[in-house]
C-alpha cells in the first residue's frame, strides 16, 4: 500500500498509509504513512474500541495537513491498550492437554474438545451477536473430524465442489481456531490476543493437533499441501 500511495499521488489523489512494519515503510518510503506499534492485523488497535480506533483515525488524517516531505512517517504515540493481560481471565474449562502423543490419540483429543467447548462457544455467540467460523461450510463436529482424519493419514475427500481438498483443509482448521479462540472469549474479562495464543497454542489439543498435523504434511506428496501447511496454519512465532 505504501508503494500504491506514490501512484495515486501521481494522478492527484492525497494519500496516507497505516504502517504495521516501520522498516517495511521506510524502505518503501510513502508519501505519508502513520506507524502504529500495534499487532498484525489491528491497524486501528484493539477490536470494540471505537474511541481508540477514531484516535488512530484521525491521526492518520492530520498528516494531509502536513507540509513536510515528500516523505512523512510519523509514530502513533500509544500502545493497544488490550495488549496487557487481563488478570480476570479465565479459559475455559477443559482436561489439561497432553501434547505429545501419537497422530490417532492427538485427533481423538481435538474432537473431544470441541464437545466441551460447546458451551462456552454459545454464550460467545450469543454476547456478540455473530460468529467468525463458517469458512469450511461444515458443521463443527464435521469439521473437527475432517481435520483429524488428516492427522490419522486419511486424506479425506474435498466437501465442497470446486474446492481442493488442501484448500478445504486450510478453511478447516481456520474454523476450530476461531471456534476455540471465540470460546476463549466468552464473558466479561477481555483477554489479549497473548493470552489467547498462549491458551491455544500451549494448552489446548487443537492447538497441537494443529502443529503435529503441519509437521506431518510437511513432507507429504502435494506441493500445495506442503505450501498451505508451511505458510498458513500455524503463525511463525508459534512454530516450535
Amino acid at each position: 500500500m505504501s508503494a500504491l500511495g506514490h501512484y495515486l499521488e501521481e494522478a492527484g489523489i492525497a494519500t496516507v498509509a497505516i504502517a504495521l512494519i516501520r522498516p517495511q515503510a521506510e524502505k518503501t518510503k510513502p508519501p505519508r504513512a502513520l506507524w502504529v506499534p500495534f499487532e498484525l492485523g489491528r491497524p486501528f488497535g484493539p477490536p470494540s474500541d471505537p474511541a481508540f480506533q477514531k484516535r488512530v483515525i484521525l491521526s492518520a488524517l492530520r498528516l494531509l495537513e502536513r507540509e513536510s516531505g515528500p516523505v512523512v512517517i510519523e509514530d502513533f504515540a500509544d500502545d493497544d491498550p488490550r495488549a496487557q493481560p487481563d488478570p480476570a481471565w479465565h479459559p475455559p474449562f477443559i482436561p489439561a492437554t497432553v501434547t505429545a502423543g501419537s497422530p490417532e490419540s492427538v485427533a481423538s483429543r481435538l474432537e473431544a474438545e470441541m464437545l466441551l467447548l460447546q458451551g462456552a462457544h454459545q454464550r460467545w455467540v450469543t454476547q456478540h451477536g455473530r460468529t467468525t467460523i463458517g469458512l469450511s461450510r461444515l458443521p463443527m463436529d464435521e469439521c473437527a473430524r475432517y481435520v483429524a482424519d488428516w492427522l490419522r493419514g486419511t486424506a479425506p475427500p474435498s466437501s465442497r465442489e470446486g474446492f481442493s481438498a488442501p484448500l478445504i483443509l486450510r478453511f478447516a482448521i481456520d474454523d476450530v481456531k476461531a471456534y476455540c479462540l471465540e470460546a476463549a472469549g466468552a464473558g466479561t474479562a477481555r483477554p489479549s490476543s497473548r493470552q489467547l495464543g498462549d491458551w491455544f497454542w500451549n494448552g489446548t489439543a487443537t492447538g497441537a493437533a494443529i502443529r503435529a498435523l503441519r509437521e506431518v504434511l510437511l513432507v507429504h506428496e502435494d506441493e500445495r499441501l506442503r505450501l498451505i501447511v508451511s505458510n498458513f496454519i500455524v503463525p511463525a512465532a508459534r512454530v516450535r
